[in-house]
């Protein structure tokens, strides 16, 4: 390690408290932003940027505009009290082609701070009129610093003439001590700003050096350096992503696990009832030759709803037990485990496999039963919730751990399964579909499966996007179906009123009086949603499954899982406040069995271009289509919810908008582990240590 990299990094590694100004107060506040260190403080990016470059004279000033007006202070600041008891300063300014007011609220020191004659910058936002202009609260700074701004010279004031970044804040925290800050910590890391990226990838993908792409990130000189620094910023951090991701790879490449006996598949396909799709035979032989192999399986099976994933699942659970090993399935909720449950029953106990299942609402002694079953390896498979990871649950030889839905679990919870039996094969599934580019970046170090056709006799669900206007042809429609003996869900956005400051959006508490008491009071109708208990939640998914409801009004609790064959129609109200893959999960929910079945989602007031949006859905059931829209429209979040999905957070790149990036990215990171696998060589010395450093402050979020 050569003394440079050693003092570089252990400065940036110090307190942001060498930086001047920043006392034990606002670092402590800076703390709240994650910023403690000086390399935290440079690497805090800006969230938006305001324009301040544009200068007019008064009489070309238009109202709404935020601009920059060099004028003088033509009247002494006079100082007021209005109406309310608000402070008023105000004077007025001119230049040369006319006037403008200049107004301050609740700012009684501004009276001593603008001096008569003297020439300022002001910026700031246009009201009033075309004849009598007004600005209020406008930033300003005396003039001076350049020649006038129609002469060609750049003013270089602190807070007008330039393009001024904007910072998330936190409460005491203003922007201007923020930039203040920031500024100074960049003229204290002036020559130490450690270069991840080598001179050779610079030059193959046209970027700037690290200290140019830092400065022009807080501190544009202009529009175009800004551009060029986020270009080298968004690829230095995808790169380094990338690169971890091919660390955790590799790491588990040396991993020591159980090497299963090679199966003939065909001894576990050929009994089947039906015959599986190709996709399904690929997605079995890919886990078939993990499962034979010396190192841990890491296998996401990525199919859309209703694909038969669960038959891989069912494979899997086949050769584990015909080489003398255990097995877990792990699903998110009770009503899916217990439907796992089923079907794993149904596909296995055929063939004399033993299946347990292990739920948090089973009975104290139906628990410790099970749990003994398991560890003198009565059960070949148990299915269960999270209680699997529970203290108490040991297993006799679990060789195979498989999680349903993996992104609705921790990283952590996953790994406490795998922890049951030493390093044992993994297999996660996903009903969620997600760009391949995407799956193996989010994905890291699992192998991924495709399940890309759908079992013959899957129907397509009709999908219809309608306004208010067909409100009552709806109803008739809902009541026709239930008439028939077929079952709805109507999906709203919130659980109750007020979440959300507008009066059309529909909460599920109130839509469902409304549903029960006045639209169809004839039909049986019940309520589920995240903020009730789980059990009543079980009890509210029994009741519909057993058909003993006609309506249920939800949220987005059902979006994932449960199968309901009776289920014919699915309305989604306030469509327009939904990502579009969320809405093919909720899609999902029907379809599922012998009856035609359909969609509806209400546009509301949503305008051209949200009505165009939920009209991908109209043209296609095929989810990762679906999925490629969603995520140039929404970006990742859409398909994982709020920190899900494992990836370490983002500080200035975006899935959705650096694909190409990303891409390159990739590639670059390729080309780097093809010639040094160890990142050993002094090039990559700066790679190593921030690879190192995103799994130090990612500890159980990567997977």
């Amino acid at each position: 390690m050569n003394n440079t990299s050693d003092n570089t990094n252990s400065k940036l590694d110090l307190s942001v408290r060498i930086v001047s100004g920043v006392g034990d107060t606002r670092a402590g506040l800076m703390g709240k932003l994650g910023i403690r260190t000086l390399r935290d403080l440079i690497g805090y990016f800006p969230r938006a940027y305001e324009d301040r470059t544009v200068f007019k004279e008064i009489n070309g000033l238009t109202p709404g505009e935020a601009v920059c007006v060099r004028a003088v202070a033509a009247t002494v600041p006079e100082l007021s009290r209005v109406k309310g008891g608000l402070d008023l300063v105000k004077f007025r300014a001119a230049d040369d082609t006319g006037i403008l007011d200049i107004v301050f609220f609740n700012q009684k020191y501004m009276k001593n701070a603008v001096k008569l004659g003297e020439e300022y910058t002001f910026y700031g936002k246009i009201s009033g009129t075309l004849l009598r202009p007004v600005m209020t609260n406008p930033l300003f700074e005396k003039a001076g610093l350049s020649g006038r701004p129609d002469s060609g010279a750049t003013h270089t004031g602190e807070n007008t003439g330039r393009i001024v970044p904007v910072y998330p804040l936190t409460s005491g925290l203003s922007q201007n001590v923020l930039r203040a800050a920031i500024r100074r910590g960049l003229d204290e890391c002036g020559g130490i700003i450690p270069e991840i990226l080598s001179e050779e990838t610079e030059e193959k993908y046209g970027l700037c050096n690290a200290a140019f792409a830092y400065e022009n990130i807080h501190f544009p000189a202009d529009a175009a350096s800004l551009d060029i620094a986020r270009a080298r910023l968004v690829f230095e951090e995808l790169f380094v992503l990338s690169a971890a991701m091919k660390q955790l790879r590799a790491r588990r490449t040396v991993l020591s696990g159980i090497s299963m006996e090679m199966q003939d598949v065909r001894g576990f396909t050929d009994r089947l009832p039906f015959k599986p799709t190709n996709a399904q035979l690929r997605a079995i032989q890919d886990a078939s030759n993990d499962l034979s192999q010396k190192r841990p399986m890491n296998r996401l099976i990525q199919g859309d709803v209703g694909s038969g994933k669960t038959l891989v699942a069912a494979a899997c659970c086949w050769m584990a037990w015909r080489s003398g090993y255990q097995s877990a399935f792990m699903a998110p909720t009770e009503i899916l485990a217990k439907q796992h449950f089923q079907t794993l029953s149904d596909l296995l106990e055929p063939f004399g496999i033993r299946i347990s299942l292990l739920t948090g609402s089973m009975g104290a002694k139906q628990k410790l039963d099970e749990r003994a079953k398991l560890k003198k390896g009565e059960t070949d498979l148990i299915v269960g919730t999270h209680a699997l990871i529970s203290e108490g649950v040991d297993f006799s030889n679990l060789a195979l751990a498989i999680v349903d839905e993996q992104h609705r679990f921790g990283v952590s919870q996953r790994s406490r399964l795998a922890e049951k039996g030493g390093s044992p094969h993994v297999l996660v599934m996903s009903a969620t579909p997600i760009p391949r580019t995407l799956a193996l970046m989010i994905y890291g170090d699992l192998d991924v499966s495709l399940i890309d056709e759908m079992p013959p006799g899957r129907q397509a669900v009709e999908t219809f996007v309608v306004t208010e206007a067909h409100r009552e042809r709806i109803n008739a429609f809902i009541r026709k179906l239930v008439g028939e003996g077929r079952q709805a869900f109507i999906i709203c956005p919130m659980v109750e009123e007020g979440e959300e400051p507008d009066e059309d959006i529909k909460s599920a508490r109130m839509y469902y009086e409304t549903v029960r008491k006045q639209v169809f009071p004839e039909l049986r109708a019940a309520l589920i949603h995240g903020k009730m208990p789980s059990a009543e939640k079980d009890a509210v998914m029994t009741a519909f499954v057993k058909g003993e409801t006609d309506i249920l009004v939800a949220t987005t609790v059902v979006e994932v899982g449960v199968d309901i064959p009776n289920a014919a129609l699915i309305v989604v109200e306030n469509a327009d406040r939904f990502g579009l893959s969320q809405l093919h999960q909720l899609r999902g929910r029907v379809g599922r069995g012998e009856h035609k079945s359909y969609c509806v989602l209400f546009a509301g007031s949503a305008g051209d271009v949200s009505r165009a949006r939920l009209n991908v859905m109209r043209a296609t059931n095929d989810g990762f289509r679906i999925a490629e829209e969603d995520l140039k429209q929404r970006g990742p979040g859409e398909f994982f919810g709020a920190r899900q999905h494992g990836l370490p957070e983002l500080r200035i790149a975006s899935f959705a908008e650096d694909m190409l990036i990303l891409n390159q990215a990739q590639t670059a990171a390729e080309d780097v582990f093809r010639r040094d696998p160890e990142l050993a060589l002094p090039e990559n010395r700066g790679l190593a240590e921030q690879a190192a450093r995103l799994f130090e402050t990612n500890t159980g979020r990567l997977n």
